[in-house]
This record gives structure tokens, C-alpha cells and sequence, in this order.
């Protein structure tokens, strides 16, 4: 098949084919091609491709050219040149195969590779290859992929594919409908079905939605229910509105007819997470509350797509009382997280929006206009230190992820730590007089905070008032003293130095201030 690839996908083809062995991650937006990139990924031998899902595992088909196997349920393959399995009907048929059959596995969604039916997979057979692909940025919850995967070797990320005219930019509001989902319980990496109905599928609430739809929605608009006879209630309250579910006979006429603005609505349960080929969606609108940031990156992912006259993707985000379940948002389809993040999309409630990719810029104003970041950098730190050792060191952790400090009195020279990636890894840049003097890139983060330490420690003892944050809490509730005074006054712009309360200024409180202003990254 005879494929037209984007100059991004040739530079992740690139990559992957320059690989002669190993184990590595690739991140791809939904809507930029991950699934035609990796089919056009040069075989040397038989290739292995794992789904998450069974109805996930003919879709490859299209793209390849050679003879294509499944391992689905009852349905086997028989020595074909590519083999596309799911998940958990491979599992159980391991015995029918030799640990050498593949030369190659790929792995689609591949958030999910350390999940035990795909380690009992990845330990049986013996590839010389394995990559895994992944539309799913950075979460709090996210567990290290670094125990699969060495390395991210290629990563587009949504914010990359928005700022490229490749995907639509993301309109967000954040709507309350008044729903209680704190009571739902948790059920592997999401919630349990029957619980979340029971909480979503509420007369009350279907009217909200509806009433949501008629004063927010513009253009044709998708909404995704928690279940079928939630779907038919919300549609109740849609005029004109349509449902589409698993059992629909008649679904690609109604997919033309919503493409063609026959029909202004559609409301589904989970059918539409799928690869189905829906060419203009305008709005839309999330009525199902999910754990699992895959699934939401679907949900979402398929408005992202460009269509001549759509000016951007409203996206309506129900939101309610969640009590301690960490429900995904839109700022994690940019991998956004903290106080400040929700603070700026509590703004854009019904009466408000923001768009996607200003929501970090906005983050960044805030956390320049905080006079002290005690409270929140304690809090972040806390939270950071659960799955890392920083050794104690004075950092600044920032919305986004990534950590700075400040490391010598009197200079410009600040340390910076870049967030793990999704393989575990970190960059690690020291900076001097805003030039970058020393760089490790795509190294363990805990040998990376290793690295400063021992770097610190040994080179800038004569500093370490100011890096090591149990001597900051020593000496930090101290006033500021005249020379940080002095050089705060130089550095801050005028009108953030109006909103600096001079005499209560703290030795931290200028370190910190003076992290945020210097940070380099």
C-alpha cells in the first residue's frame, strides 16, 4: 500500500529502523498516524503487533501488505508474516508458538506494557526488537515504563501537533452538572461501570447536559455517556439527537449523515473510542468520567482532526463531586498537573473557556506573580519524593514537572531537571549566566538526581545554604537579607515588585522568587 507520510512520520521511521536491537518508546498524539507509522516500520523477519483491545486488532490490516494474521478469541493465525493479537487471547495460546517466532513486537497502546498478561508475553518470547507506542502523555499515576522500555526514542506530543496546524486546538470548558461520583469505585485502571451509571445516568443531570449542549456546543457535536441507557436519556433531551451503540446495524449511514450536518448530534457509549472514520466533529462533550488517560486521549482525540471552516474543538468537560478518585481533565492530555493548573481551569467554567495551549503560559504567569511558593513547593515535593530520593536538594517543582535550583549565591547558575518521560528518564541541563554549560540527556531520573547531588556536594559546598533544603528550613524563615533585597529590585519588573510585601520577605521567599524568575527551561 502505497503511503503519503508526513515528514514527522519519516523522522520516526528513521529513528526506529536506525535501532538494530532493543526495547523502546515511541509518543504519538492521537490523530498524527501512529498506527501507519509503525506499519511502515521495515521487517526483517516476522512482526508481533499487541492490542489492548479485541476489536482493535483487524485495524492494522489496511496498512500492510504482506500476509496478516489474528489471534482474536476462536480466531488463530497460521504463520503469517505479521500477526496482530490482542492482549488476552494471546496470553492464553503462548504454547502455540516458539520463543523466536518474531523478529519484531509492537506494542499500541502501550501505557498498559507492565501489566502482568503483557509481561508473561514480552518474557516468553524473544524479539530483537520491541517497540511501543503510546498516545498517552505523563500522570501522577502513571506507572515507570522504564521497566519495559529503555528509552523514549520519538515523541510528538498533542501541544506539538496543535502548534503545527496538524490537530485542532482544544477550546475547554468545564461544566457542572451536578453529578456525585465519590462513592464509584475504582476497578483496574478505571471505574467500575455500574457504580458510574448508577451516579451519571440522572434526569436531572441529562437535562444539564442537554442544557449545556444547546448554550456551549457549536457545530456537529459528540457526546460520550457512561452507558446505552444513559446514551438514549441524554438524546431524550436532544432534539434531533441520535444514539449510536455497539448493536447500531445502520452506523456508517448515520456517520455520513452526521458528516453531511443531516444530523446535529450523536450520543455514544464507548463506540466511538474507536479508529472509526469520522471526518468533521466540532464539539465535544465528555459525559462519562474516566481514570484511564488513554481512554480519555481517545474521547477527545476524535475532534482533533482538521476540517476546512472548523475553527477549533469545543470541548464541554462535565465535571462534579469526584471526592478523592483522580478523574482525568483536559491539562492531561498535556500531561498539566497542581493547584495552579486547577486554578486556571476552574476559571474556565460555564460562564468562561480557555484555549488548550494557553492554559501552561497561564500557569507560568501565576506561578511568576506567587510572591512565596512555600506552601506549594512543599506539597509538590512531598508528592515528587514518594517515587524518587532528590537528597534533600532545594528544588522548585514546577507545574509541568520539571525541577529547578538555584545553586550558587551571587551568580546566575541554576541546575534543571526535565519531568520523567514516559520511559523514566530525565534530562538534566546546568545553566550559567543563562548559558547552558553542562547536559545529560535521557538518563534515569533517579541517577540523574543522583548526578546533581554529587555534583553540588562536591563543587558548590560553599553554597549549600542554598540547595539543600534542610538548611533552607533553617535558615529560611529569616528575613531576606539587603543583597537578595537588593537584587530582587534589580532583577523583577516593576509591577511584580508592587505585589511583594518588602518587610515580610523571608530568605526562602527570595529563593524562590528568584528559581521562578531565573528558570531557564
Amino acid at each position: 500500500m502505497e503511503l503519503k507520510l508526513r515528514d514527522y512520520q519519516k523522522e520516526a521511521l528513521e529513528k526506529i529502523n536506525a535501532q538494530e536491537s532493543g526495547s523502546y518508546l515511541v509518543m504519538m498524539a492521537t490523530g498524527l498516524g501512529k498506527t501507519v507509522v509503525f506499519s511502515q516500520i521495515v521487517r526483517k523477519g516476522r512482526v508481533l503487533l499487541l492490542s489492548h483491545r479485541e476489536e482493535l486488532v483487524y485495524q492494522p490490516q489496511k496498512y500492510y501488505d504482506c500476509s496478516f494474521g489474528v489471534e482474536k478469541a476462536e480466531v488463530h493465525s497460521n504463520d503469517e508474516e505479521v500477526v496482530s493479537a490482542s492482549v488476552q487471547s494471546l496470553v492464553r495460546q503462548l504454547e502455540d508458538f516458539q520463543p523466536d517466532d518474531f523478529d519484531m513486537i509492537i506494542t499500541d497502546e502501550a501505557h498498559h506494557a507492565v501489566a502482568p498478561s503483557y509481561r508473561q508475553i514480552y518474557d516468553y518470547f524473544q524479539p530483537r526488537l520491541h517497540i511501543g507506542f503510546t498516545a498517552t502523555p505523563n500522570r501522577a499515576d502513571n506507572v515507570k515504563l522504564g521497566e519495559i522500555y529503555s528509552k523514549v526514542l520519538f515523541e510528538r506530543n498533542l501541544k506539538w501537533g496543535i502548534q503545527n496546524h496538524y490537530l485542532s486546538d482544544i477550546r475547554c470548558f468545564q461544566v457542572d452538572i451536578g453529578y456525585d461520583i465519590s462513592k464509584v469505585k475504582k476497578q483496574a485502571d478505571d471505574l467500575n461501570m455500574q457504580d458510574l451509571e448508577k451516579a451519571m445516568n440522572i434526569e436531572n443531570q441529562n437535562k444539564a447536559i442537554a442544557e449545556a449542549y444547546e448554550k456551549y456546543a457549536v457545530g456537529q457535536t459528540l457526546i460520550f455517556a457512561t452507558s446505552i441507557k444513559h446514551a438514549e436519556n441524554i438524546a431524550a433531551e436532544i432534539p434531533s439527537a441520535v444514539v449510536v451503540t455497539a448493536k447500531t446495524e445502520n452506523r456508517d449511514s448515520i456517520i455520513r449523515d452526521f458528516t453531511e450536518r443531516k444530523i446535529p448530534c450523536l450520543v455514544n457509549c464507548m463506540v466511538f473510542t474507536e479508529e472509526t472514520d469520522m471526518s468533521l466533529i466540532e464539539t465535544i462533550i465528555i459525559a462519562r468520567p474516566t481514570r484511564n488517560a488513554s481512554l480519555y486521549t481517545q474521547m477527545v482525540g476524535k475532534g482533533l482532526r482538521m476540517h476546512e471552516g472548523k475553527k477549533e474543538l469545543v470541548l464541554l468537560d462535565c465535571v462534579g463531586v469526584t471526592g478523592k478518585l483522580d478523574i482525568c481533565t483536559p491539562t492531561d492530555l498535556f500531561g498539566l498537573q497542581g493547584e495552579i493548573v486547577d486554578k486556571v481551569m476552574e476559571e474556565a467554567d460555564s460562564e468562561e473557556s480557555i484555549l488548550l495551549t494557553e492554559v501552561e503560559s497561564r500557569v507560568q504567569e501565576i506561578e511568576e506573580e506567587i510572591r512565596t511558593g512555600w506552601k506549594l513547593n512543599l506539597h509538590r515535593v512531598e508528592l515528587f519524593q514518594e517515587n524518587y530520593d532528590t537528597h534533600s536538594i532545594n528544588y522548585v517543582i514546577h507545574a509541568d514537572g520539571h525541577l529547578s535550583c538555584n545553586y550558587q549565591f551571587g551568580k546566575n547558575a541554576q541546575v534543571v531537571v526535565t519531568a520523567p518521560d514516559l520511559a523514566g528518564n530525565s534530562d538534566v541541563i546546568f545553566f550559567e549566566n543563562r548559558k547552558s554549560v553542562r547536559k545529560f540527556t535521557s538518563i534515569p531520573t533517579q541517577t540523574a538526581l543522583n548526578s546533581v547531588y554529587r555534583f553540588l556536594k562536591k563543587d558548590f559546598s560553599d553554597s549549600q545554604n542554598l540547595w539543600d533544603y534542610n538548611r533552607v528550613m533553617n535558615w529560611g524563615t529569616k528575613p531576606a537579607t539587603k543583597k537578595q533585597k537588593s537584587a530582587l529590585r534589580r532583577k523583577l519588573p516593576s509591577k511584580k515588585q508592587e505585589d511583594i510585601v518588602w518587610d515580610e520577605l523571608t530568605k526562602y521567599d527570595a529563593s524562590v522568587l528568584f528559581a521562578t524568575m531565573t528558570d531557564r527551561r
